[in-house]
């Protein structure tokens, strides 16, 4: 007879370890790299019983328990290698105390059923080991993977699956003594498990056994030397390459910025998967249980022909049901952008397609990103929902990008000119399973989201349209970005926590941006920006009027608008003028003359456009540009910006006087609070622009009101007198109120009209040359 390598009954969990081993860690976080951000919600926390992950780095092996316990207050039970449990060591001690069990612990499944069937979590890698190169599916698409353990390819593990099931038969048993109102067998089931009552008992067998299975997805891997290894290496002196492999992947997890996103997916309830059979023949078994060990032992050692042939039926659904959690598990990737670059290389490498058009897989990579944006059921890395970040990619100039392929070449699987990238042999080559994350961080990566059939159609799909893509559904889909980003701003600022502010807020008119295409376009485009605290509103009318005559008109949202006065408070006059190069960059695919007209700020930022002599620009309007303010006080607003960030520095409130009350004009377009920091921003960018004027060469329409009372009419003659070109006019209207473009005052929308049609009919019929407009020489007042 065997002796037993464990006794019967394992350790109780000591609450005092794991509090404060929770208290280590959260201090240990702040020091950390690692960004961990849970998806999910609470919900599935508190409803769930048994956690899944995938395992591809060590430090994973604590963190869930800690994510639980922070969102619900749980307790987890955990499962670790028999190898830490061989001898009485301080590591030993301290992971029983922590609630960690053996894997091959004779009574594994009955001792954490009972936790469970007290309420307490348990945690649980299906996987059974690291899986360091991302492979969990075969050529078929079955699952399977390597165990560096045995050196086989198998199956993932049952375990959780056959844990579940256990319970659910254990439960079943309960409620079919309770409905056979059989309370000896009750009242010997609450005593074995040592439940205070049969009230207690009850409640929780009636509870389903859910599975939560959960992905973990780092990103971006990195294997480069870090501070861990060479600490490690100095102290301990010469390691295995194991040692070094682990050391360059995990040292870079926690000491360099990187992304640990935590999703947990759609929950698996077992009982559900159960054919009308097992409940047939758990009615007629049900009696004979007297113990959780007999309950599990149907897997594998049952007593008669009837357990027999229901242990049969449970292994068939456990493997059913560990298919059904790990293709959810997979599924739950948190897709990144070297997913996707790494899946094109690899689909072009096996097409045998080794040269691949830079600007082709860069158009590739933002038209793949656009299609899996329309799939709710993929979770996307914020960088992918970030359009300021994943525009980039247009260009060549994206970051996450560029080190992507700064690895790939260190690791010697990509060489690049300047207008090709060049795909290498070492691409195909088998690597071994320690060494894959060293040399071939391409093929983890497209191992990690080849489990989700939608990104390598999309990507592949993506390439193909990238070759033929039209300018016009390229500017669609640029500003499709625009409205998402500003969408995604107004969904983040109209939270509770800003409504200090946001309560005292009228807008009522629609303040996303405008993109107006008429059917036969004149090959014209008009750039319309509002002015400050305003948003596209401002500008619609004129815009509408444009568009009738047969112009393409994009209305563009600055940053900061029509959303918050909270979001405006954030930005930079370098954001502002970002939101108006994106759409000057979204018309010129569309149109190859473009006016620019803005209005007060909007007026400033076009006019600074306009200085950088950007070559589909023929003309611009700048209708009430702020160089001085009627109101002196506005000039304050440096000073008091200063004080407030001095505040903020050495307290943690937010300044003296964040804002400052507005009473608008227009209350249903503009906000009624002033960011004192806008005021700022805009002094910078006004400081900027007196430079720039002198750099115009363009026809410039200036047009102010001349009693307005925001901005001093002496900020026309300064601009006039700035700008070097022969093509300026001033148009000086009688008018007391600021929003005279909003308004249509003194009908300036038609002068703005023959202003524009003379820039573009004289530009349209002389391509090169000077452009001469002398009707629009003089000065109007």
């Amino acid at each position: 007879m065997n002796e037993q390598k464990y006794e019967d009954q394992w350790f109780e969990m000591d609450k005092t370890t794991y509090d404060w081993s929770l208290r280590a860690f959260r201090t240990l976080k702040k020091m950390l790299k690692v960004n961990i951000k849970l998806h999910g919600g609470s919900d599935k926390i508190q409803q769930g019983s048994i956690f899944l992950f995938n395992h591809f780095s060590r430090i994973e092996t604590f963190i869930p328990q800690y994510l639980i316990h922070e969102t619900t207050g749980d307790y987890c039970w955990s499962i670790a290698s028999s190898e830490f449990f061989d001898d009485d060591s301080i590591l030993s001690t301290y992971l029983k105390k922590l609630g960690v069990v053996p894997h091959d612990h004779q009574r594994l499944f009955p001792l954490l059923a009972k936790q469970i069937l007290h309420g307490q979590k348990i945690i649980i890698f299906p996987e059974g080991g690291m899986v360091k190169d991302h492979r969990v599916i075969d050529d078929s698409g079955g699952f399977q993977m390597f165990d560096q353990m045995s050196g086989v390819i198998r199956k993932q593990h049952t375990g959780a699956a056959v844990l579940a099931q256990g319970i659910e038969a254990f439960k079943a048993t309960v409620r079919n003594a309770y409905r056979k109102k059989n309370v000896s067998k009750l009242r010997y089931w609450q005593e074995t498990l040592e439940f205070e009552n049969l009230d207690a008992l009850l409640m929780s067998v009636a509870k389903p056994t859910l599975i939560v299975p959960s992905n973990i997805t780092f990103y971006p891997i990195r294997s480069s030397d870090n501070v861990l290894l060479k600490a490690v290496e100095f102290i301990a002196g010469g390691l295995t390459l194991k040692q070094t492999e682990e050391l360059l992947v995990e040292g870079n997890i926690i000491s360099r910025d990187t992304d640990m996103d935590v999703t947990m997916g759609q929950m698996v309830d077992p009982y559900r998967v159960w054919h009308p059979w097992n409940h047939s023949l758990l009615e007629l078994v049900a009696s004979e249980f007297n113990s959780l060990d007999e309950v599990f032992a149907l897997h594998q050692k049952p007593k008669y022909f009837k357990q027999k042939v229901l242990g049969q039926y449970f292994r068939k659904n456990a493997k059913a049901t560990r298919n059904q959690y790990m293709k959810i598990i997979y599924a739950n990737v948190t897709i990144n952008l070297s997913h996707l670059a790494a899946t094109l290389i690899i689909s072009c490498y096996q097409k045998g397609q080794f040269e691949v058009n830079k600007e082709q897989f860069y158009k590739a990579l933002y038209l793949s990103i656009k299609a899996l944006q329309k799939h709710d059921n993929l979770r996307l890395h914020a960088s992918l929902l970030n359009t300021e970040e994943y525009q980039q990619l247009l260009s060549g100039k994206n970051v996450r990008l560029l080190h992507f392929f700064a690895v790939a070449k260190k690791q010697n699987l990509i060489e690049e000119d300047n207008t090709n990238y060049f795909l290498k042999e070492k691409l195909n080559d088998s690597h071994d399973f320690l060494t894959i994350r060293m040399e071939n961080l391409i093929a983890v990566y497209q191992n990690e989201v080849a489990p989700v059939a939608l990104v390598g159609k999309a990507i592949r799909q993506a390439f193909k349209d990238a070759a033929k893509i039209s300018n016009k559904q390229l500017a669609l889909a640029l500003f499709d970005d625009h409205c998402v980003s500003r969408q995604w701003d107004k969904n983040y600022f109209s939270k509770p926590k800003f409504d200090d502010i946001n309560q005292y807020e009228n807008i009522k008119v629609d303040a996303s941006p405008f993109l107006l295409m008429p059917k036969h376009n004149n090959g014209c485009g008009i750039l319309l920006v509002h002015g400050l605290l305003a948003s596209p509103a401002e500008v619609r009318g004129l815009g509408e009027q444009f568009y009738k005559q047969g112009y393409t008109v994009l209305g563009v949202c600055i940053k900061g608008h029509g959303t918050s006065p909270h979001d405006l408070r954030t930005r930079t006059a370098e954001d502002w003028y970002h939101s108006i190069t994106q759409a000057y960059e979204i018309l010129e695919h569309l149109v190859n003359q473009i006016v620019l007209i803005g209005f007060s700020t909007g007026g400033a930022l076009a006019l600074k456009m306009a200085a950088e002599h950007k070559p589909h620009i023929i003309a611009v309007v700048a209708v009430s540009v702020p160089i001085h303010f009627v109101n002196s006080e506005m000039m304050l607003a440096s000073l008091l910006h200063g004080t407030n960030q001095l505040v903020s520095w050495v307290s943690s409130h937010e300044g003296v006087k964040p804002f400052l009350h507005n009473d608008p004009e227009n209350i249903s377009v503009n906000y009624c609070s002033i960011p004192v920091r806008s005021l700022y921003e805009l002094r910078r960018l006004i400081h900027e622009l007196l430079i720039l004027l002198s750099k115009i060469n363009i026809p410039v329409l200036l047009i102010y009101s001349k009693n307005d009372p925001i901005v001093a009419i002496k900020s026309a003659d300064i601009i006039l007198n700035k700008l070097i070109t022969d093509e300026k006019a001033l148009h000086i209207i009688h008018a007391d109120h600021h929003g005279i473009l909003f308004k249509d005052t003194e009908n300036i929308w038609q002068r703005i009209e023959d202003f524009v049609s003379d820039a573009w009919v004289y530009k349209d019929s002389h391509n090169s040359g000077k452009i001469t407009m002398l009707n629009e020489l003089k000065k109007v007042v």
